[in-house]
């Protein structure tokens, strides 16, 4: 009799360690690359990956970040960002990158893209990185 309890229980423990961020939806095994910011192209090359739950890190146009994105799916908060400190031709596309990274509240994953987006309408579109070229 008690292993009929039991059972159901510890089954429904398993599921209690499921990554519900967005790396969980999004794959810690995937690169994701912007293809754009509020419906405009990205003029550089920006990624983002999730390496492990409750982790982003990635590629500015000029410098490599990582940070942290805890809250639950859909929603989305990149805060504690750490970036190097390299100079490049590009760092307007980066600071646009990151401060667009900053406001974005929501996420989506559909398939090949990640889409960000916030409550006032902004929105960044990234595809998944095999297949970025098309």
């Amino acid at each position: 009799m008690m292993l009929r309890f039991a059972l159901p229980l510890l089954l429904g423990l398993s599921f209690c360690d499921r990554d519900e961020t967005v790396s969980g939806y999004a794959g810690t095994d995937q690169g994701w690359i912007l293809a754009e910011i509020d419906g405009t192209a990205f003029p550089a090359r920006a990624t983002l990956h999730f390496p492990e739950e409750g982790r982003i890190a990635g590629e500015a146009p000029c410098n490599s970040y990582s940070g942290t994105q805890a809250v639950p799916y859909p929603w989305f908060e990149a805060s504690a960002i750490a970036a190097t400190k390299r100079a490049c031709p590009a760092l307007d596309a980066e600071a646009a990158y990151f401060e667009a990274l900053g406001e974005m509240t929501l996420a989506e994953v559909s398939g090949r893209l990640l889409i960000l987006s916030n409550d006032e309408g902004r929105m960044m579109v990234f595809r998944r990185a095999d297949q970025s070229a098309n």
